[in-house]
């Protein structure tokens, strides 16, 4: 995770309401610009960047706009101006927005403008009162479409459109509803579950990831052995939370955090440290505590916690309408399991907020990639989970790709077309700049 930059910010917030002056000319000073732009306010902050102004903004948004006549919130967008000469990437988090600067792989390579952009519904982008019925990927794609369209009259080069993960996802919807908002896309490890009822793909992901089969091993035996130990991993779980004032109440209780956690243990591992972290790993007939301290560091107990869970309301309610939730079959753990049926983001989301899943729209983005999806760049790591289930490319594809970078776990914002095989590094790099001129 990001870590928060402490900032003196200098709050320049104006909201206006008239257009853009066409008048204005490109020699204009950026914060005039943006302070032009009907709705939006505009906060500029120090930069650690050199040659990069850093903009907050807020941006006026409808809830439904569908029917933008109702209500309306406010959303995040970070700016990182480089001049208006340079092409503009266009950041999807897909969730919230990092309180930091930083620069994704496709800025770097085309030395661009950065907008990177909160999900809706997140809590800094999220109307009061909220109807989650309206946390939808069209409704993200149309705050989106939004965002580009307000920002094109002063930023007129070309737009390339990416992001990590449920950002990668959201960049790809985001093509599809409005596929003329940005030159191209690339999508780091965007899941592609358009099945959620079959989540075999995995499993054989899980059998075979990695090059050592004894980290692969030593990973399972130990999720086992700490379900195994289950009093005494939910007796230092209690401890830890009054500790902290932990509640889980979301959840149902500690000791379905517990078991949910431990099934989070090997998807978990292999997204977030790499294999040659198993050398560190303890022996399964380690003390109680020692195997707790270990599994903390890999993965963390506190995620199911009531005060972890209620920022990622959005996300999980997504998971739980459209974008459903990737659930291996953990046979290694299954005869000791008591909750799995109970695995999923309807256990993440307070009861009163109703979710039905409905995968119609993933489907149909699928439907749109292989048969008329254009200049898009699917960039996955060789030991991420989430590239289990891929985009795929079909014979209406043009302009496009699939790469995926060997041993690279779930990376967000590092290097990931750098570590690609010289051929594809290059050729991606290639045709990067090929679309944003």
């Amino acid at each position: 995770m990001i870590r928060r930059a402490v900032t003196l910010a200098i709050t320049l917030t104006m909201v206006l309401t008239g257009p853009a002056p066409a008048a204005l000319a490109r020699s204009a000073d950026i914060l005039a610009l943006l302070r032009a732009v009907p709705g939006m306010s505009v906060q500029e902050r120090p930069s650690t960047e050199d040659g990069v102004r850093w903009f907050w903004l807020r941006y006026r948004q409808p809830v439904d706009h569908r029917h933008p006549e109702g209500a309306w919130f406010e959303q995040r967008v970070m700016l990182q101006h480089r001049s208006l000469d340079r092409p503009m990437v266009f950041h999807l988090t897909g969730h919230n927005v990092p309180e930091t600067m930083f620069e994704t792989e496709p800025t770097k390579i085309l030395d661009a403008n950065q907008i990177s952009m909160e999900y809706r519904y997140y809590p800094g982008s999220r109307p009061v009162p909220t109807d989650w019925t309206k946390d939808t990927f069209w409704q993200g794609a149309s705050d989106q479409h939004r965002i580009v369209t307000a920002l094109k009259s002063i930023y007129d080069r070309k737009w390339i459109g990416t992001g990590g993960s449920k950002g990668g996802q959201a960049s790809v919807i985001h093509r599809r509803y409005y596929p003329d908002d940005v030159a191209g896309t690339v999508a780091y490890v965007a899941p592609n579950d358009i099945d959620d009822e079959d989540d075999s793909a995995y499993d054989r992901f899980l059998a075979t990831v990695g090059d050592d089969p004894a980290c692969r091993a030593r990973v399972r035996s130990l999720a086992r052995e700490i379900l195994e130990r289950r009093p005494a991993m939910v007796r230092l779980l209690e401890a830890a939370a009054a500790a902290h004032g932990w509640t889980f109440d979301v959840v149902g209780g500690i000791d379905r955090a517990f078991e949910y956690s431990v099934m989070d243990y090997e998807t978990g591992f292999w997204s977030y440290n790499d294999e040659a972290d198993c050398g560190s790993l303890p022996s399964p007939d380690a003390s109680d505590e020692v195997l707790f301290s270990s599994f903390d560091r890999v993965l963390g107990f506190p995620f199911f916690t009531d005060q972890a869970l209620a920022p990622f309301v959005s996300v999980f309610y997504q998971a739980g309408t459209e974008m459903g939730w990737p659930t291996p079959s953990y046979p290694h753990l299954r005869p000791l399991l008591r909750y799995a049926d109970d695995y999923g983001p309807r256990s993440y989301v307070p009861r009163d907020i109703p979710m039905t899943l409905d995968q119609s729209v993933l489907r149909d983005v699928d439907r749109w990639v292989r048969a008329r999806g254009t200049r898009l760049m699917f960039v996955n790591g060789g030991n991420d989970p989430m590239t289990a289930e891929p985009y795929r490319l079909g014979p209406g594809s043009r302009d496009s790709a699939v790469y995926t970078a060997p041993g690279v776990k779930h990376v967000f914002l590092g290097e990931v077309i750098g570590r690609l095989p010289s051929w594809q590094k290059e050729r991606a790099i290639a045709d990067l700049r090929r679309w944003a001129r």
